[in-house]
């Protein structure tokens, strides 16, 4: 088994990995510990996996940029006076009565 040297793997590398081998040891057993082992050693594949497609998507729109879309911009209305409505051109108002008043 060839480890890679690094700082991690070297503060294990002495009495203190000697130390937690022993503690796993004593709680899992001999027969647990492979598959603790194995799990572990597939836990890191997917994390760096996954880690390596997030990169490679991150590089992809880096050096492909999409253009974006803009939005129509909404213009805001003009608020009417209070106690007015709106009209529109193409609609006619009726016009007022006119109330004539006759005498006799």
């Amino acid at each position: 088994m060839n480890i890679p040297f690094t700082p991690v793997v070297a503060n294990l590398m002495g009495a203190q990995g000697l130390v937690i081998f022993m503690i796993l040891l004593l709680l899992f057993g001999a027969k647990k510990l492979p598959e603790l082992a194995k799990g572990l050693g597939q836990a890191i594949r997917e994390f760096s996996k996954a880690k390596n497609e997030v990169h490679d998507e991150i590089m992809r729109e880096a050096n492909n940029p999409t253009p974006r879309i803009e939005q129509p911009v909404q213009t805001a209305s003009i608020p009417q006076p209070a106690g007015t409505q709106p009209t529109s051109a193409t609609q006619s108002a009726p016009a007022p009565a006119q109330h004539t008043e006759t005498h006799a």
